[in-house]
């Protein structure tokens, strides 16, 4: 026993001392495991200005919608959005893109570029592209693409050769190529199993997928508008959010029994285990929340958001299973976050802004054995009602009645992720407010007024506190119980992206645009 916590202990040192040896470096969502948007980088800006170039390093155009976070790893700067800006004359009309960038001048080095998903739109949204922050590690990257397939791309793309056991890139990036979707009963098929008369020739420009893991068809699932996910590591293991929602009539779920957190094989892709929670016929719109980890005195956990409004603590999977084998994922506890909304028929209260189920769509944020999770009606069909909750995660078994340490009510709707910084969680919400508030008692210390709303969560680094909004305006607010506005800029377009920071310089997303900003 003293024997196997001590190699536990050993292989914990170990993650963390790999993670501060990158520190400058922001290689997924948030924080490495607990998903806190917090960075120890210092020396940033606290003003910016695209029209006289002050403390500006570059600017890439991107397309015409980008709704991803970035990331930055191993020299490389990696962003989701769309072909209405090709870069490659190969490619034309609607796509999805992921494109990996040069830190140091933003030039691109090589891209993933995929067709739509199907010709039922509300699988794969027009014009929305790739969706999801990448997730880094070493020389491997993990990403959900818009057509909702996690996969492990080389970081050197193609320019170190077509790495295997995948090689059908050429197909991959082709609109008639066989996995074209539709919809038939209650799963997705191939479009026509004749329709394989598309393919490109892989140049260096490409990505190098090295396996693919088909979500919808592999594993059972149905997605909705578009594919949000950052996969979570831990050891061999990937975490990965489904995203099983609603068809196009917003009524039906056409997957129930499909899983909403699957765990994949990191080195091959390969399903090796999901939930049994049910969650399925409780989806009220879809689901979009990432998985986190939290290690709760002394024990590991993953915590994961339904689109049913609960959040779920598991205990991680420990070992392989066998080739074939899907191992069930061990439920340690369970919080409904709005006890008292409808649990059954749940679509009859679509665009009832007075009552309705509740979901989370943004991330849960571990920090001191308590769990950060903002949670409410859903932006489009439910109710306005919308909290930051603060869970106790030390807990086991059901423990709505009892996990609750406290509740913010904040202004309108939610899909932002709080941020957890000495004694103060920063939050956001479409309601138009930055909040700050005492994560301890849960009390409010301060509001900003945003004069647009916030899809985007905030950042904090270096005594500041980083946000956009869908209005174009970009925030820059001094961190601490005081409020501070240090800067406010409307930028070229919205600003849906996360802003985050990665040696010495913060990066802003608009929908067209990614600025790199780093004091001149």
């Amino acid at each position: 026993m003293k024997f196997r916590f001590c190699v536990s202990a050993i292989l914990l040192c170990c993650i963390f001392l790999l993670s501060a040896a990158k520190a400058g470096d922001q290689a997924q969502w948030g924080q490495a495991f607990t998903r806190n948007m917090v960075s120890a980088e210092t020396g940033l800006v606290d003003s910016f200005d695209p029209a006289t170039g002050q403390n500006i390093k570059w600017v890439v155009p991107l397309g015409s919608q980008t709704w991803s976070t970035p990331v930055v790893a191993q020299g490389r700067v990696f962003i989701g959005t769309n072909n209405d800006s090709p870069r490659d004359p190969r490619h034309k009309g609607d796509r999805s893109v992921l494109l990996c960038l040069d830190e140091k001048d933003g030039h691109l080095l090589w891209q993933l570029v995929c067709p739509k998903l199907g010709s039922d739109v509300y699988l794969d949204w027009p014009r929305a592209g790739m969706c999801s922050p990448p997730t880094v590690e070493g020389n491997r990257v993990y990403f959900i693409t818009n057509r909702n397939e996690a996969v492990c791309l080389d970081i050197e793309g193609q320019a170190n050769g077509n790495d295997g056991p995948y090689r059908d890139e050429g197909r991959h990036m082709t609109a008639n190529r066989r996995t074209s979707l539709v919809a038939r009963g209650s799963t997705l098929v191939p479009q026509d199993a004749n329709d394989e008369t598309g393919t490109l020739a892989i140049t260096p420009m490409d990505a190098d997928i090295i396996w693919l893991f088909d979500i919808p068809r592999q594993a059972g699932t149905w997605p909705h508008d578009g594919a949000h996910g950052s996969l979570l590591i831990d050891g061999d293991f990937l975490y990965v959010n489904t995203c099983n929602a609603v068809d196009n009539t917003h009524r039906r779920i056409r997957c129930p029994d499909g899983p909403s957190l699957i765990v994949l094989d990191k080195e091959t892709g390969r399903l090796v285990a999901r939930d049994y929670e049910g969650i399925g016929p409780r989806i009220f719109h879809s689901t979009w929340s990432c998985p986190a980890l939290g290690v709760v005195n002394g024990r590991k956990l993953i915590f994961f958001c339904g689109g049913d409004g609960v959040v779920y603590a598991f205990e991680p999977l420990r070992a392989t299973p066998p080739e074939g084998k899907v191992e069930p994922l061990k439920r340690i506890w369970r919080f409904d976050c709005d006890p008292t909304g409808p649990k059954e028929n749940v679509s009859q209260y679509l665009r009832n802004r007075q009552e309705s189920p509740s979901n989370i769509k943004s991330t849960p944020v571990f920090f001191n054995n308590r769990l950060y999770v903002t949670v409410g009606g859903d932006i489009w069909w439910g109710k306005n009602q919308v909290w930051l909750k603060c869970i106790d995660a030390t807990k086991e078994g059901d423990i709505t009645a009892t996990g609750l340490l406290w509740s913010c009510d904040l202004k309108e709707h939610c899909c932002s992720t709080p941020a957890v910084h000495e004694g103060l969680v920063y939050a956001a919400d479409c309601g138009r407010q930055i909040y700050c508030i005492d994560a301890e008692t849960g009390k409010v210390c301060w509001t900003q007024d945003a004069k647009g709303d916030i899809w985007a969560s905030t950042l904090v680094a270096d005594g500041k506190v980083y946000i956009g909004t869908n209005r174009g305006d970009f925030w820059i607010l001094a961190a601490g119980r005081e409020k501070k506005v240090l800067s406010t800029l409307r930028l070229d377009s919205a600003v849906s992206s996360t802003a985050i920071a990665a040696n010495g310089v913060v990066y802003v997303a608009t929908m067209t645009k990614l600025y790199a900003l780093q004091k001149k």
